[in-house]
This record gives C-alpha cells, sequence and structure tokens, in this order.
C-alpha cells in the first residue's frame, strides 16, 4: 500500500501512515543550496536517513546540457545503492569510445569505453550533467521541497540551528545547511571567505556546447589536440542523434571573465580558438544559436575544513577536482552518500558527523585533485619553463588512479533509518520545473 507523507513544520516531525497506522519519526530540517547533482544526490540521502530536505536553486528551473560526466568505481556503487542504475544507464550518451585525430581527420589513437573495467578514459557509465541532475531531481522531487528561483542572501547560526533569510524575502530556520552550489559557491564566500581564498587556477579554460551533428557522428568521440599551442577541441555524440557537444580546453594562465558575462565569454572563446584548424570553424559558427553555452576556468578548490559550526560544504563547492579529473561527478556522488551517512550516523550532531564525513573523504579527495593539476601540467605548452611533463605510465601513477577511484570505503550504515522502500508524495515546491 501506498505511504503517504505529511510534514509538521511546528513539531518538526514527519509523519508517514500506512493503511490505519502511523509512525512518526523526529528528524532535522537540513537547506541544501544548489540543485545540480551533489545537491539532489545528498537530498535522496538526507530523505531516507529520516530528515526533512529543502534544495534552492537560484536558477529558475534545472539547466539543461551541459559536459558529459562520468561515474567510475566506487561512484557506480553509490548509484546502485540509490536504486537507480537501470534509469541512470538509460539516460547515458551510450558513447563507443574515442579517437584522437589530426588536423585532416586521421586517427592517431582509440580508447574504447570497455578499458580498463569501465573505468578508462570513456567511462562505463557517462552522462550529460543535465540529464544526471534531471534524474537525481525526478528521483526526490517526492518527498523533497524544492525551491527554484531563489537564494540564500543571509544566514546566523547558534547551537539552535541555523536562521536563513531568502533573496525573495522567507525567512526559515533549519537545523543544518549544506553548500552544494558548485565551484563559485555563493554560500562557501557567505561563510569561510572569498573564493580567492581557495579557488586555484589550473592554467586552462574550458568551454563547451551543443551543436548540430552535421559532423556525422556515430557513438565515437573524436578530438584534436594542438599540441604546441596548447589548445584542443572535442566533439562527442549524445542521445539526441541530430546534436553533438561540442567542447574546447586552451590555456590561459590567468582568468579575469566574469563566470556569469556569457557574450564576454563568446568573445573570448572566438578570439583565443581562432586560427585552429580540424572542424573547429564550423563548430564555432553555432556559438550564437546554441542554448547552452558554458564555460569557465580550470580550477580545483582546496580548503582544510569543509564545514564551519551547522554549515558544510559538499561536491565543487567544498573539493573541485577540475574537470581534468574527471571524478568530479564521482566525488559528489560518494560524498553524498557518506555525509548524509555520517551525519544519522552521529545522531545529526553537526560537529561528529561533518568531521568523519571529512575524514572518510580527504584522502578520496586528494587522489582525484592530484589527477586534475597532472592533467592540466600534461596540456602545458611545452617551453624552457614549463614543469616537466607527467609519466602516466609509472607503478606509481597507476596506485593513484586505483586510489581515485575507488580508495574510499562506504559504509553499510547498517541500523540507520532507510526509507528506500517507503514512497512519499510531492511536497510542494516554488517554481517547479
Amino acid at each position: 500500500m501506498e505511504a503517504v507523507m505529511s510534514v509538521d513544520d511546528s513539531e518538526q516531525e514527519r509523519t508517514i501512515r500506512t493503511g490505519e497506522h502511523a509512525t512518526r519519526v523526529r528528524g532535522p530540517k537540513v537547506l541544501v543550496a544548489g540543485a545540480s547533482i551533489a545537491g539532489p544526490a545528498l537530498a535522496h540521502w538526507l530523505r531516507r536517513r529520516g530528515a526533512e530536505a529543502t534544495v534552492v536553486e537560484r536558477a529558475p528551473e534545472l539547466r539543461p546540457g551541459g559536459q558529459a560526466v562520468d561515474a567510475r568505481g566506487v561512484a557506480r556503487e553509490v548509484i546502485r545503492r540509490m536504486g537507480l542504475d537501470a534509469t541512470v544507464r538509460a539516460a547515458c550518451t551510450d558513447t563507443a569510445g574515442a579517437h584522437t585525430v589530426d588536423a585532416d581527420g586521421k586517427v592517431l589513437e582509440t580508447f574504447r569505453a570497455d578499458d580498463d573495467g569501465g573505468d578508462g578514459f570513456i567511462a562505463d557509465i557517462e552522462i550529460l550533467r543535465g540529464d544526471l541532475s534531471q534524474v537525481l531531481y525526478d528521483d526526490t522531487r517526492d518527498g523533497v521541497e524544492y525551491v527554484f528561483g531563489d537564494r540564500i542572501a543571509e544566514l546566523a547560526q547558534d547551537a539552535d540551528g541555523v536562521d536563513v533569510l531568502f533573496a525573495g524575502g522567507d525567512r526559515r530556520h533549519f537545523d543544518l545547511v549544506i553548500g552544494a552550489d558548485g565551484l563559485h559557491s555563493e554560500l562557501r564566500a557567505m561563510v569561510f571567505g572569498p573564493h580567492e581564498r581557495f579557488l586555484h587556477h589550473l592554467g586552462h579554460m574550458l568551454a563547451f556546447y551543443s551543436v548540430p551533428n552535421e559532423f556525422g557522428l556515430d557513438r565515437w568521440l573524436l578530438e584534436y589536440q594542438d599540441h604546441e599551442s596548447g589548445r584542443s577541441a572535442l566533439l562527442r555524440p549524445i542521445q539526441d542523434a541530430a546534436r553533438a557537444m561540442a567542447m574546447f580546453y586552451l590555456p590561459s594562465p590567468d582568468f579575469d571573465v566574469d563566470h556569469r558575462d556569457v557574450a564576454a565569454q563568446k568573445r573570448l572563446l572566438r578570439e583565443r580558438m581562432a586560427g585552429l584548424g580540424w572542424l573547429v570553424p564550423d563548430i564555432l559558427a553555432h556559438l550564437d544559436d546554441t542554448p547552452d553555452f558554458y564555460l569557465d576556468q580550470v580550477a580545483q578548490v582546496v580548503m582544510d575544513r569543509w564545514s564551519s559550526g551547522r554549515v558544510a560544504l559538499l561536491g565543487d563547492a567544498a573539493f573541485s577536482s577540475s574537470p581534468m579529473s574527471g571524478q568530479g561527478t564521482g566525488l559528489a556522488l560518494v560524498g553524498a552518500y557518506v555525509l548524509a551517512g555520517e551525519l544519522a550516523a552521529a545522531d545529526w550532531d553537526p560537529e561528529a558527523g561533518f568531521a568523519r564525513y571529512e575524514a572518510r573523504m580527504r584522502s578520496f579527495v586528494e587522489a582525484n585533485q592530484e589527477i586534475g593539476r597532472m592533467n592540466a601540467r600534461s596540456r602545458d605548452v611545452p617551453g624552457a619553463d614549463a614543469e616537466p611533463q607527467p609519466d602516466f605510465t609509472s607503478a606509481w601513477f597507476t596506485d593513484l588512479v586505483g586510489r581515485a577511484i575507488n580508495g574510499v570505503e562506504l559504509p553499510e550504515y547498517g541500523g540507520l533509518p532507510d526509507s528506500a522502500t517507503s514512497a512519499g508524495s510531492p511536497i510542494p515546491s516554488s517554481n517547479k520545473p
């Protein structure tokens, strides 16, 4: 029989009724900032562990498209434990592999999706960021409150909780607040300090956007690298066979363009990619009519602590490893599982729960950040002052990759509440997509 969930705000209790029986369970109120991947993934586990989750997203709706993201190793296990393996795989790009090519399109090297047990250059689970975000939202929209088109404007915390003022004017009280709002996290800046304290630019920028598939792509990614200039261009297939995803990497010793000024970003991309051959002119011809353009610096977030009192950070907001690691999504998914589990295991005590979360995740994060730095360095323009190229054939690097993919224990969290078998009725959301 279907369970029905109702929320009594005055008592901060959740009532789950099945037939004539009712169980009242106290659960903390947790506000999560950001509705991309880390936020909805955390909401999934918070709901299952008995918390009341609210997700606030400054965008008016879920953002579509985005680059292809991967789930490798232990992140695949998290997806399985979420019960979403089949749903995620059904939304995957179904990329068969990748070819690196020269300026004339001649294939130089080939990587297949089943290399390294599905954990190689092309992962077994590869999905567009927007598609994974949609899967996670669809999974959590019943039983989780989503507030779109709003953001945290102010907050004040004490021993009893966190008082939050939203930009839209609402004031609400939460037991915990989690920032999952990305590389340029507003919550991080509000609670921990200015961005420049934690953002580490890796000397590159990237851009991506969807284009018509006039290039004949059929399940194979194509990448062209110009080693003399350090620039590269990629085309990858997506589920919509009529379109493709284009991506550019290019060196950028500094980065001073506003990450929200799209017009300036497009001008910068045209200037920096001028003169690059292969299919680049044809890809750039679609720059003005694409619906999902994105450009930003390749950067990492490095912090000594991911929490302060009753506020903590997750995903790129806490420990971005950069797209050069290929593991940002894996870190977000694993971090969400561990954070919710450790908080519940600590009976929602923030000091104990946040400390255990960090202790479990720190070495895993650091291994992935090292991978990101090495891959960024491998794309540096050769020169007298350039750092030595990484040795990707060494046993040390092989060990590092192993730790970056599987180097964290996933506790079973046996004995904790788990409502995986309960289905909630929708909680009303603001500006719901």
